[in-house]
């Protein structure tokens, strides 16, 4: 009840009583009768400011011609009783005009004194604070600003909440959209594409995300079945049904969120694709079936658990984690009971801490100091796998790197694991710093060893340090030093992308093939992995289907002593093969005043050089090689035209007697020593060079 100088105004929703004077009960008792009409049709108890016409605001006041009628939304003191045709403008200029609009609803502006008041108040100052004010329709909220009561309906449709009051009910089902990915059906909300803002995100621009995960998952599944595996962040359950529908009894799916509205938008998804659900709500086994999939007995378990929680409490085969932002705080419950060969996949979504935009950020989750960088993609994919290596071998598990993908919108990395500690010794001895020049974009890992050296620039290939003032060079890390890719696996998931028929993963596979191998598409071949009579990952056999499953592997089993000894011999042996670490940008590293040579041709020059090389999913213009930067350089130039020469056709640019020796790939020392005499010859100085042009590349990445 609120109560000011002249007017009683009491809300119970649907009845209002103004008392003026004592002789007044009657109107104020037709009154009532007038709003108890206008809101029967309303499901819900709503506030006397809330109205569908003007006219039903109007009957508020009971307007009459020869008598004098307050405001319903003012108080005595603030509007005074007068006429009705001073009323009517009243109600229409302050009260109407300035309304919020909600489902053929208006929630009028209100005077009244509503919005509690601070106890510290009294007397005058308690009218002095209250202002104008909003009625939330949905819920019991007052909002003083227009433009905040926008919003603030916004984000209660956003959510689905408008069907009931103070309780959050799911959007109705004419609400949702229902999207179509790889053969799997999805409910979405309206707002799905917005993660802050709505409980069923479902981004579009990561379906080749999950399509990579998909394969990830079907070579596991062909290694060993039935798998268990888990989504620990489900949204819309769209990855977790896909799983199901295509891989089948292969796995068994569980999806978790700890949102009670995506759990229940996931069971509708799972009723829409025609699956069974088992509903796992508490930490304990209180299970229960739901039952409607007559056309398929596959069975999918959600839960409603935090994703720490879950992984605490289980053991699965294979774990995705795909939170919104990073994934480090979910890395030590993801490795504490993950089984022996399992796989973990996680993708991290912040991106401006990865690629060096919020280089604080990156050392508060990572603990890593970066900096930006040409190759500042494939620095983001070690910097996640460092604190993956750290994160097992907290757990006594080692880990192999089977893929590591870094994109616009995130960084994927899939990770076997290997139970033990000495995986888990000899993937933490990959952990190193990484030096990295300034000037000329030239990195190497810093050696092993805890002594310290009296000058680390001499471990860099060039000699910036020597021929330019100042510190040139910085240390980044701890980064991942090891190798970002398994050949083998990825062979297998081409083949499994070919055989589902996921277009979009293919292109982006073969290239991944080809970047592990150190080689260019010309000498790719795509032929089935399951030819071979042998698949070998860290060491391990994997069935195949040319090999029985008890010659290689005993699944729950660990490892003979035989095995893992010959598994650190093929390690070894296999550590020559392994691809160079980082890449150059083409771009980057072009001679000003002159026309470098398009990127498949200079790939050629390069491997007729004697280098190994290849292309990079990272960079576009990236190249991938084992060349040093003065020798990648000295190439660039020689089959580099000048920019006047016009209609000059490509091909190698007659220069010096020392420089036409460069052809016979001579060592590193004549690199540097070329290149000295390249940047003492460039009149416009080194510094328009590199400083100049290095923004605008870093622009155009």
């Amino acid at each position: 009840k609120v109560k000011s100088n002249n007017l009683d105004v009491k809300v119970t929703g649907s009845e209002v009583e103004t008392e003026e004077k004592e002789t007044e009960e009657e109107p104020t008792r037709e009154s009532d009768t007038n709003i108890l009409d206008v809101s029967s049709d309303y499901p819900r108890e709503k506030h006397i400011s809330i109205q569908r016409h003007l006219a039903d605001l109007e009957k508020l006041a009971d307007l009459k011609e020869d008598e004098k009628k307050p405001c319903p939304l003012c108080p005595e003191e603030k509007f005074k009783a007068c006429y009705s045709h001073k009323l009517h403008r009243h109600l229409q200029n302050l009260h109407w005009k300035v309304s919020v609009e909600f489902e053929g609803y208006r929630m009028c502006i209100c005077h009244l004194p509503c919005r509690p008041v601070k106890p510290n108040l009294v007397g005058d100052q308690t009218l002095l604070k209250m202002g104008a004010h909003y009625h939330c329709i949905i819920c019991s909220a007052t909002i003083t600003r227009r433009t905040d009561m926008i919003g603030h309906i916004n984000r209660h449709v956003n959510k689905g909440e408008t069907e009931s009051r103070f309780i959050t009910v799911p959007a109705p089902k004419s609400s949702h959209e229902v999207l179509k990915e790889s053969a799997t059906d999805v409910q979405v909300l309206p707002n799905y594409s917005t993660p802050q803002k709505t409980d069923s995100y479902f981004n579009p621009k990561m379906k080749l995300n999950r399509q990579l995960i998909f394969c990830a998952l079907a070579v596991l599944a062909e290694e060993r079945k039935p798998i268990e595996c888990l989504d620990a962040f489900g949204a819309t359950g769209i990855m977790g049904l896909q799983w199901a529908k295509h891989l089948r009894s292969s796995v068994k799916v569980t999806i978790n969120d700890c949102n009670e509205n995506s759990v229940t938008m996931i069971q509708e998804n799972c009723h829409l694709n025609k699956m069974k659900v088992k509903l796992n709500t508490k930490e304990e086994d209180n299970d229960e079936a739901i039952g409607d999939g007559e056309e398929n007995t596959d069975t999918i378990e959600v839960t409603k658990m935090d994703a720490n929680v879950i992984m605490h409490l289980r053991s699965f085969d294979f774990i995705h984690l795909d939170p919104f932002g990073t994934s480090v705080n979910y890395l030590d419950s993801a490795f504490r009971n993950v089984r022996n060969l399992g796989i973990v996949s996680l993708t991290s979504t912040d991106i401006s801490s990865l690629y060096a935009k919020a280089q604080h950020v990156a050392l508060r989750h990572y603990g890593c100091n970066i900096v930006r960088t040409e190759y500042y993609k494939e620095l983001a994919a070690r910097i996640v796998i460092a604190a993956v290596t750290r994160a097992a071998a907290r757990c006594n598990k080692g880990i192999e790197v089977l893929l590591a993908v870094a994109l616009e919108h995130f960084v994927l990395v899939v990770v076997r694991v290997l139970r033990g500690p000495s995986p888990a010794d000899d993937s933490a001895k990959k952990i190193r710093y990484l030096i990295h020049c300034q000037w000329c974009e030239e990195r190497i890992f810093q050696k092993e060893g805890n002594m310290v050296e009296e000058n680390p620039y001499q471990q860099l290939p060039c000699d910036c340090h020597g021929s330019m003032p100042g510190k040139t060079a910085v240390v980044l890390g701890p980064l991942w030093s090891g190798a970002l890719f398994n050949t083998g696996f990825l062979r297998r998931m081409l083949f499994e992308a070919v055989q589902y028929g996921l277009d979009e993963a293919q292109p982006l596979l073969k290239t991944l093939v080809c970047e592990a191998e150190c080689t260019t598409l010309k000498h790719f071949s795509t032929h089935s992995p399951y030819d071979e009579n042998k698949q070998e990952e860290c060491g391990v056999y994997i069935k195949t289907p040319n090999i029985s499953a008890e010659s290689y592997l005993v699944h729950g089993k660990r490892k003979s002593e035989e095995v893992i000894r010959n598994a650190a011999k093929r390690q070894k042996s296999e550590n020559s093969a392994e691809h160079p670490a980082f890449y150059y940008n083409i771009h980057r590293h072009s001679i000003k005043g002159m026309n470098m040579p398009k990127l498949n041709k200079f790939l050629h020059y390069l491997s007729e050089a004697g280098y190994r090389v290849s292309r990079t999913h990272f960079d576009p213009m990236g190249v991938r090689t084992n060349a040093p930067l003065a020798q990648f350089k000295t190439v660039l130039l020689k089959y580099s035209t000048p920019t006047y020469t016009g209609g000059q056709a490509e091909g190698p640019v007659h220069l010096a007697e020392d420089v036409q020796a460069g052809e016979q790939v001579q060592a590193a020392a004549d690199g540097k020593a070329e290149d000295a005499e390249f940047l003492e010859d460039d009149k416009s100085g080194v510094a328009a060079m590199f400083t100049e042009d290095y923004p605008t590349h870093c622009a155009a990445d």
